[in-house]
């Protein structure tokens, strides 16, 4: 039993310009089946998305619905348009046994430990300095003065909370980081959730 391929979650966060995406991408191939969890949105798609890959765009009323079935790990207004993280793909593909990978803020993975903390393993990904981090946002080109630096304050509350993750990785070197996520991915598998730790202690005694 206890060698099942099980169904887990890994939370990654950190702030924008930290590398998540890279060191993902980097490490895609060695870590099994897993599924990427994508937000739900109300909003229009846009020229060059596609629904299941940017996001799963859905209508006002489909959203609304989900929320009174409590479907949804976390949602939020914004401009009129509803974003969240929808259950029922996250239900599923752990239903598969595969690797859940949630890219989410520190909010969102007090969201995903609270429903979901007994299959869970979260990582905190940091770059090694904040002057780095701005460094990199800069050499990006992609946003303005006024979003660098509210991603530098946001980056700076975020760094107090990093004792509520598992693992810290310092993305100094991708290379390097991405080895110690991939240790951590696979070592994320081996998690048991409580329902079958209590099966096996209930056989054992049977036994």
């Amino acid at each position: 039993m206890i060698v099942e391929n099980n169904g887990v979650v890994l939370v990654l966060s950190g702030p924008s310009g930290a590398g998540k995406s890279s060191l993902i991408n980097k490490i895609a191939d060695d870590i099994g089946e897993y599924y990427f969890s994508i937000s739900t949105t109300t909003r229009a798609m846009r020229e060059g998305e596609e629904d299941g890959v940017h996001y799963h765009f859905v209508t006002k009323e489909e959203f609304e619905k989900e929320i009174e079935n409590d479907n949804f790990l976390e949602y939020a207004l914004v401009h009129g348009n509803y974003y969240g993280t929808s259950l029922l793909p996250v239900k599923q593909a752990l239903s598969e046994g595969k690797l859940v990978v949630f890219d989410i803020d520190v909010q969102g993975n007090t969201a995903v430990k609270n429903r979901l903390g007994d299959i869970t393993t979260s990582v905190f990904i940091s770059p090694p300095t904040l002057s780095e981090l701005e460094r990199r946002l800069r050499a990006r080109s992609t946003d303005d003065e006024d979003v660098i630096q509210n991603r530098m304050k946001m980056a700076r509350r975020e760094i107090q909370r990093i004792a509520e993750y598992d693992f810290l990785v310092i993305n100094d070197d991708l290379d390097v980081a991405a080895e110690v996520l991939k240790q951590i991915a696979i070592t994320a598998r081996l998690k048991i959730p409580n329902d079958r730790i209590n099966s096996f202690v209930q056989s054992w005694e049977d036994m």
